[in-house]
Order: C-alpha cells, then sequence, then structure tokens
C-alpha cells in the first residue's frame, strides 16, 4: 500500500502529465489516501479534468474537491448568455428530444433540474452544459424518470454482472452484485477510484435498475 506521501506525488505527476491541466495554483493534501484539491483554474473544464486525473490514480480512496475557477476577464459570459446557449442545445440535440430538462444560472453555476429517462442522458446533459464558456459549476438535479418494467431481480443480477465481465477496465471478479426490487448493492474492492465511477455507470444503464448503493472499497 502506497504511503500518503508516495500518493501525493503520484496525483502531483497525474496532473502535470495531462496536457488538460494549465494551472500551477493547485495543490494536493493526502491523509490515509483520501486526496483533497485545492487552488485555482482558468476554466471548468479544466477542474474537471483536474478531479477526473487524480481519480485514475491507484491508491486514491476519496477525494474532496475545492477548487476554484476565476474565468479571465475575455471569457466571462453573461448569465443570461449561458442560459440561451443551454435553452438551444436543449432544443436542437435529439437526444434530449423526449427529456424534461431546465436550467437555471447565477454567476455562471448552472443548475440543472427536470426528468429524463436514462442515466446517460443525466450525465450527457451535464458533459454538454460544462464545455460551454462562463460556466464555473454545474449541479446536476435532474431525476430519472421511474420505469414502469417488472423486470425479475435475478435478470437483472445477470445483466449487470455481464456488464461487468464483459468492461475491460473493470475487475469483476472482486464486485458483488445483490439486487431487490429494484435496489443494487454493491460489495467488494476495486483498484481505483475511477473503476468504482465506471461500475455505478454499468450498473445505472441496466433496465430495471431504481437505487444503487456502493459500498465499494478502493484499495
Amino acid at each position: 500500500m502506497k504511503t500518503d506521501k508516495q500518493l501525493q506525488a503520484d496525483v502531483m505527476a497525474e496532473l502535470k502529465w495531462d496536457p488538460r491541466i494549465q494551472s500551477n495554483e493547485i495543490g494536493v493534501i493526502v491523509k490515509d489516501g483520501a486526496v483533497t484539491l485545492t487552488g485555482i483554474v482558468d476554466t471548468y473544464p479544466e477542474k474537471l479534468a483536474t478531479e477526473r486525473a487524480a481519480k485514475r490514480v491507484k491508491g486514491v480512496r476519496a477525494i474532496a474537491e475545492n477548487i476554484e475557477v476565476k474565468l479571465p476577464a475575455e471569457m466571462r459570459t453573461t448569465d443570461e448568455g449561458i442560459a440561451e446557449r443551454i435553452a438551444h442545445i436543449l432544443q436542437w440535440n435529439s437526444m434530449f428530444r423526449n427529456a424534461d430538462i431546465q436550467a437555471e444560472v447565477r454567476q455562471g453555476y448552472v443548475t440543472l433540474t427536470g426528468e429524463v429517462d436514462w442515466t446517460y442522458e443525466k450525465q450527457a446533459a451535464s458533459s454538454r452544459v460544462e464545455e460551454l464558456q462562463g460556466v464555473t459549476g454545474i449541479f446536476n438535479q435532474i431525476r430519472i424518470r421511474p420505469r414502469v418494467d417488472i423486470v425479475d431481480a435475478r435478470d437483472v443480477q445477470k445483466q449487470i454482472t455481464s456488464a461487468l465481465h464483459r468492461h475491460a477496465n473493470v475487475e469483476a471478479s472482486k464486485v458483488r452484485v445483490t439486487v431487490a426490487e429494484g435496489k443494487v448493492t454493491l460489495d467488494g474492492t476495486v483498484d481505483a477510484y475511477r473503476e468504482r465511477e465506471l461500475i455505478e455507470d454499468a450498473v445505472w444503464a441496466t433496465a430495471g435498475v431504481k437505487q444503487v448503493i456502493d459500498n465499494l472499497d478502493v484499495m
């Protein structure tokens, strides 16, 4: 197991290696495998890239992100301008044709609300908004519409387990999946924080899943 000092050095090396991260004002604090990121970046995508880079490092057990986005003057956009561009994305992108999504913008911080049918649609909404110039943060409160499908718990468990075994970036043999009335519980261990997120994504993509309880430990 890595010491906190070794883990800190690995996270800092990963941040330096990622070309999307340009800021020299990012601090990395590590205690018992938990990483705290601090500092200032110029854009929201850079902030996200910093957090994702830290999650890729083996040994990171948890992440607290305290990075502030301070846009250069030439990149600042009015809240009304950001809201209009979000409206255009939602209107013209076929992925959101059946979605019911609203956006509120305050000082560049976007709150998304509404309902969609699938988790990937919720994630896609965030991904499209985070690319917009002027955005300083996103709070995604979009809900997944309840599905009326009556799905056998054993079938859901089988689909999830099969999906995990298909994914090259997931060590499925270390993950236990139990299903009861649409609630999926994950137990076991993973090698990296990012692997934990990939497993959750695979679970949410399965029809019949209403709730996910993630008890996975990052080793």
